[in-house]
């Protein structure tokens, strides 16, 4: 396969691995509504905090949208979007390696983009997330007004690029449509939704030749024997095989009709079609009824009055028609260019779990008020047309110092209850609700789920020896039996502990039911 080279290809390929690995910190006083929901908008550089992601969500993303900087060469208010190729390159190589190992089996990418670099973001996703998983490019209009600027042409579309992670296990849905019903039609016989095919074959490759075991007579109902034939007297071929045409006689739906030919009447065979239950088409690649850039800006103004929305705003029902084709209800949505926070919003009010990265001041004073208006049940955009009434929550963070000093030992201004929230959360796949003011006293973590999670770090126990509070013995297993027991009397299930050593044998911790991890080589980020 043909690969994209550019002058710095050799390191950028290779950045993702040198990320720092860091922490995520909750600023309580900006999260807001359910803090349960499963729902994160992050502050902070989207490659490191893609990274800090990792252990979390490595192939659990269901849909992932980003609407990245166009590399248009203007500086748009929110965003330095003045980079040559190389550097454009360079800035999304890393974020799209790792966008796929967060990305479910099941999953799929849509990444928004302009004639300025969407050739060569074309290349680069054929590469990172193979060739073969490209399913198609959609235009979007995003202007439906008349433009008087002096250039002779000024474009009027986008690009979304969509990508299976695999093309096997990925399923998309067909867009709803009622005015399909307008096509079939109710009788006396027949009271539900029908229309009657002819089983002759018509049109493109039609003839016997082409299909000579699609060639039979078919009886009629006064006995004789019906050949495909063409008007014109060329034998054609049924659109059905033998046994298709068996199938519709055992379910009553070949129907034989008598029509005027060469002025005899002739039985022609019909194959009776009903119409579904929900009637679906194919979505069309070329969009022009999502709403435009302009009414998106508009839908803005009204939730944020006085905040000049971000110049590349997309519309919520673009948003909308993504998630209808790739997820359902519950599944995880993440947007690492979150900007002002429209898929977050979509995918709030349309009843998925999101991730939303951003990285500049408006993750405060964009993306959190937005979210803010969507819990309280605003009524613009899409509210309507899901019937969205409000509700939900999310929870706000902000990436931590790095973790890991140079020779990989874990920093001794990570507090333990920012390293108990991670080891909580990768174990659980929940939130941990323990004290975040430093003042943790128990390396007890919770229950969950029949198994029981315990922390040994940064001197919880209050002896930072090495031989200490830090290490996995009888005397600190004791304590942590204490707490379990003081949380949930009469507990006997597995437990996890994290620690620096343990000084068990492995005889003990089998027989104690125990999974020992050390620090930090067992909370790393794996890539």
């Amino acid at each position: 396969m043909p690969i994209l080279n550019w002058l710095t290809r050799d390191e950028d390929i290779r950045t993702a691995q040198r990320v720092p690995y860091r922490l995520l910190e909750e600023v309580p006083e900006l999260s807001a509504g359910d803090g349960g929901a499963g729902n994160m908008l992050i502050q902070g550089d989207n490659l490191e905090a893609l990274k800090a992601l990792l252990p979390f969500y490595a192939g659990r993303v269901k849909c992932i949208y980003i609407d990245p900087p166009y590399n248009t060469r203007s500086a748009f208010e929110h965003y330095d979007d003045n980079l040559e190729h190389t550097q454009w390159l360079a800035m999304m190589w890393p974020r799209l390696e790792l966008l796929r190992d967060l990305l479910a089996e099941d999953g799929s990418i849509w990444v928004s983009i302009d004639d300025n670099e969407g050739h060569y973001l074309k290349v680069i996703m054929d590469e990172v997330f193979g060739r073969s998983n490209f399913e198609c490019t959609f235009v979007w209009q995003k202007v439906d007004s008349p433009n008087d600027n002096k250039p002779p042409i000024t474009p009027d579309h986008e690009f979304v690029l969509c990508y299976k992670a695999n093309k096997k296990s990925v399923t998309f849905k067909k867009k709803p449509d009622e005015s399909i019903l307008r096509s079939y039609r109710t009788t006396l016989e027949e009271p539900r939704f029908h229309r009657d095919r002819l089983v002759k074959k018509n049109g493109k490759n039609s003839l016997r030749k082409d299909r000579p075991t699609m060639y039979f007579p078919l009886p009629a109902p006064d006995r004789t024997r019906v050949y495909p034939i063409h008007d014109d007297g060329r034998e054609a071929r049924w659109a059905f095989s033998c046994s298709g045409v068996k199938k519709l006689k055992r379910e009553g739906r070949l129907i034989w009709k008598q029509r005027e030919k060469n002025g005899e009447l002739v039985w022609v065979p019909y194959a009776r079609e009903f119409a579904p239950d929900l009637p679906k088409r194919p979505h069309q690649t070329i969009l022009l009824d999502v709403k435009t850039s302009r009414q998106a800006k508009a839908h803005a103004r009204e939730l944020l009055p006085g905040i000049e929305p971000i110049e590349t705003i997309k519309p919520e029902q673009l948003l909308e028609r993504i998630l209808q084709i790739a997820t359902d209800p519950g599944d995880l949505v993440l947007d690492s260019f979150l900007g002002s926070g429209t898929t977050a919003a979509v995918a709030h009010k349309m009843g998925r779990r999101y991730i939303g990265i951003e990285m500049g001041e408006h993750a405060v004073s964009h993306c959190a008020p937005r979210l803010q208006k969507v819990i309280d049940g605003e009524q613009g955009g899409i509210s309507q047309s899901v019937g969205w009434q409000g509700g939900g929550g999310f929870r706000f963070y902000r990436l931590g110092p790095p973790v890991f000093d140079e020779d990989g030992h874990i920093r001794q201004d990570i507090r333990f209850p920012v390293l108990a929230a991670h080891v909580w959360f990768s174990e659980t796949d929940r939130p941990w609700d323990g004290p975040g003011d430093g003042k943790a006293e128990s390396p007890l973590l919770g229950i969950h789920d029949g198994r029981a999670h315990a922390l040994l770090y940064n001197g919880i126990l209050g002896d930072k020896r090495p031989d200490g509070g830090n290490v996995l013995t009888r005397a600190t297993l004791a304590l942590i039996r204490a707490d379990i027991a003081r949380l949930a009397p009469g507990f006997d299930g597995p437990l996890t502990v994290y620690g620096e050593q343990s000084r068990l044998t492995p005889a003990t911790l089998d027989r104690e039911r125990i999974t020992f991890k050390q620090t930090p080589y067992d909370v790393k980020a794996r890539k």
